[in-house]
């Protein structure tokens, strides 16, 4: 009877088994965090989102969630869900990014804008899998053109609610320039630097920073931004010849 030989596993192949496994066992454990804090926040601030719509409705006609098609993980657009800030009326062939002052917004529109409490219903998305609760924010598809050499690696990652760029730019609508063209000014200057953000987070993220910048977040949000993100907007300090 021929005996049967066993392969031994090499320890390359060890490690790359390994490997597969922890990055499965992160993956699901953060797709089962994402799921347990959407469905615990939308039943907690089911009463908000209600008077958010109410005052919605009081204000001004048309619907009460403004939808878009974003561009997702791998590249593939979801449609992602906010309350509405504009007026209907005025937001026809507008930017595809907010500034500070903008006339398309309503009086509810702007005190959501300075709370983020117009991000509240991307919590949906967040249960149905298209986004995570910290991840790059997702880019509208005007902009699906800035994914090119190092920055289309930012479309490996799910998108999401929070990230570091909320903290460091927790103000972005004031940033641009009266004088610069808005959107090239976003193409040439913001979304690089925000990608390059974005990928020195991501590339190392765990568990545990994740943590850390879901809470710098909300303590963004207050106007309290750690020191640590406020750094990364200083310029380096000049070198006194002598």
């Amino acid at each position: 009877m021929p005996s049967t030989k066993l392969e031994v596993p090499t320890m390359r192949q060890a490690r790359a088994s390994f490997g597969a496994e922890a990055l499965l066992a992160r993956l699901v454990s953060r797709r089962l965090a994402d799921i347990s804090m959407g469905a615990c926040g939308l039943i907690l601030f089911l009463p908000l989102l209600c008077l958010i719509a109410c005052a919605i409705v009081a204000e001004s006609h048309g619907p009460i969630l403004f939808s878009q098609l974003r561009l997702g993980q791998g590249g593939r657009p979801f449609r992602i869900y906010k309350f509405r800030k504009f007026d209907e009326a005025r937001s026809v062939n507008g930017l595809a990014i907010t500034l500070r002052g903008d006339s398309r917004m309503t009086r509810v529109g702007r005190f959501l804008q300075a709370t983020k409490l117009d991000e509240l219903p991307q919590l949906w998305n967040v249960l149905r899998g298209d986004m995570t609760i910290v991840g790059p924010r997702p880019e509208s598809l005007a902009y699906a053109d800035c994914f090119t050499g190092r920055w289309a690696d930012l479309l490996k990652y799910t998108p999401g609610i929070f990230g570091p760029n909320q903290v460091i730019f927790r103000h972005e609508d004031g940033i641009f320039s009266a004088t610069l063209d808005p959107d090239r000014f976003y193409r040439s200057i913001m979304f690089p630097l925000k990608a390059a953000v974005d990928l020195d987070y991501f590339d190392t993220r765990t568990c545990l920073t994740d943590a850390k910048c879901f809470i710098s977040a909300l303590l963004a949000i207050f106007g309290v931004a750690p020191t640590r993100y406020i750094r990364l907007l200083q310029p380096p300090a000049r070198k006194v010849s002598r």
